[in-house]
């Protein structure tokens, strides 16, 4: 079964908002051998649905969902489900899976910490 990997932001009519997805995008195709692509869930294209759509049509059947979210509130807990249950009818080969979202992973964790502590320990004068 062909897999592809689908990065879930939120979305944003700002495409500066946007761009760093966009970049994040671009440069995973040329570290991954599984096709990744940006979707968002509201206000921007391409959406859920349509990356869906173009992933069953190039054959993919088994679509991950990588929420690029720290937390599943309440567009995970609800939100996206009822969007992957209906796409799910509307698809009914597709393996479609909602994976936690990144925030949760341990590595995530710790680059973050990373960040903060290398941010708090520079002083404005440096």
């Amino acid at each position: 079964m062909s897999h592809a990997l689908i990065l879930l932001a939120h979305g944003s009519s700002d495409a500066r908002w946007r761009a760093p997805f966009e970049t994040l995008e671009h440069d995973l195709r040329a570290r991954l051998e599984t096709p990744a692509v940006i979707a968002y869930m509201e206000l921007s294209e391409p959406s859920l649905e349509t990356r869906v759509a173009e992933l069953y049509d190039q054959g993919h059947r088994r679509l991950d969902i990588l929420p690029l979210f720290f937390a599943a509130g309440r567009h995970l807990r609800q939100d996206v489900p009822a969007q992957l249950e209906a796409l799910r009818a509307q698809y009914p080969q597709a393996a479609l899976t909602l994976l936690d979202p990144v925030g949760q992973h341990p590595a995530f964790v710790e680059a973050l910490a990373g960040i903060v502590t290398a941010r708090a320990e520079v002083s404005p004068e440096n």
